[in-house]
């Protein structure tokens, strides 16, 4: 019993000496001291949160500082939070969030051994709830087979809700709220017994935290109106229904992720070619004298330039001939797919007496009559 609880010693030790090093100092994040009142942590907040907006600052790794300054604001302007946060670090926290916001309480052991990766201990170490999302945007996107041959660029404004700049502010400490829409309380329905129910409550946004109505840092509301310019970039020989992923760039909303603005390429049935992955067809109707004698026919290609397809001897109806890199661009850059063309002979309505004379002796054939069979 000495050895287990030695060696729980420990590994109690290793997580708090590990936890210490990769602690992030929120203090120090915002730039204020540990005596910083809530007036100088809300004024550091604001100045850095201007500062590396992912909005207004496009540079590497500034939405990943953002996010950084806006949790220790989370946590150095709520009392409570702080302090847990001055008293235990982030691993108090931690426990604080895994219990719903209540207390700070927990099993430590239980909390050593999950940071080990043991599938054992107290009852504690439960697993983070996974980031939210808002739902994903599916936007179709009609292309013609031209602008598939080509590519192209296409700017579009996108139309979107994001967060109040000041929405931080707009929180209020409530233990009930779990998650975004999500609120459990707990209801005794007998001596020593309590029932969990779960309901729906827009107003809680993320654990812990509600939002307080008719707050005057956001006068309008959690979101206001954004207008986002894109740049949809259509590379040569992209297909129907692939599709075209600008991440996080649907609405946003207090204590979820925002979700992704996807493209999905819609192609536009073309008059004259049909596609089959690399691969273009067309049919051509040619006269019976070309099929019989040969021909060559000139084209236009989806980008408008000429080529011209040569074809010797007797053609016969819905014969197909490949015209080897006249197809789409290949998706991987390495050259075109071919183009098939089937023929579709004219046969002519009616024959003079003179024409099937003549064309009789052409084939060396006798003028059939009436009483033959044919």
């Amino acid at each position: 019993m000495r050895n287990y609880r030695l060696v729980i010693n420990v590994i109690q030790i290793i997580a708090f000496l590990i936890n210490d090093i990769n602690a992030t100092d929120f203090y120090r994040v915002l730039g204020v001291s540990r005596r910083a009142s809530h007036k100088e942590i809300k004024k550091a907040y604001r100045q850095k949160s201007l500062q590396f907006h992912p909005d207004k600052n496009r540079d590497e790794g500034a939405a990943e500082k953002f996010s950084e300054i806006s949790r220790a604001y989370e946590v150095l302007s709520d009392e409570e939070m702080k302090e847990i946060y001055d008293r235990d670090g982030e691993e108090g926290l931690k426990r604080h969030e895994q219990m719903g916001g209540g207390g700070d309480g927990g099993d430590p052991f239980g909390d050593i051994f999950s940071h080990f990766g043991f599938p054992f201990g107290g009852g504690g170490g439960r697993q983070r709830e996974d980031d939210r999302k808002t739902p994903s945007v599916d936007i179709p996107l009609k292309l013609t087979l031209k602008q598939l041959y080509l590519g192209e660029t296409i700017e579009v404004e996108y139309v979107r809700e994001v967060l109040c700049m000041n929405w931080r502010e707009c929180m209020k400490s409530h233990k009930e709220c779990q998650g975004p829409g999500v609120k459990v309380r707990m209801q005794q329905i007998a001596p020593g017994f309590v029932q969990q129910i779960q309901q729906q409550d827009d107003r809680c946004i993320s654990r812990g935290k509600m939002w307080k109505p008719n707050c005057r840092d956001c006068p309008n509301g959690q979101t206001e109106t954004e207008k986002v310019d894109l740049t949809i970039d259509v590379t040569k020989g992209m297909r129907n229904g692939e599709r075209i992923t600008f991440d996080g760039v649907a609405d946003q909303k207090p204590g979820m992720e925002p979700g992704d603005l996807v493209f999905n390429i819609q192609e536009v049935r073309d008059l004259k070619y049909h596609r089959d992955g690399d691969q273009l067809y067309r049919t051509i109707e040619i006269p019976l004298v070309d099929a019989l004698v040969g021909f060559s026919i000139t084209l236009e290609h989806l980008d408008g330039h000429k080529f011209i397809v040569n074809v010797s001897g007797v053609t016969e109806c819905d014969e197909v001939k490949r015209v080897p890199g006249k197809g789409m661009p290949r998706r991987s850059g390495r050259g075109y797919g071919d183009l098939y063309l089937t023929f579709e002979v004219d046969f002519p309505d009616t024959l003079t007496e003179q024409q099937k004379t003549q064309i009789s002796q052409i084939f060396n054939q006798d003028k059939p009559t009436n009483e033959q069979e044919l």
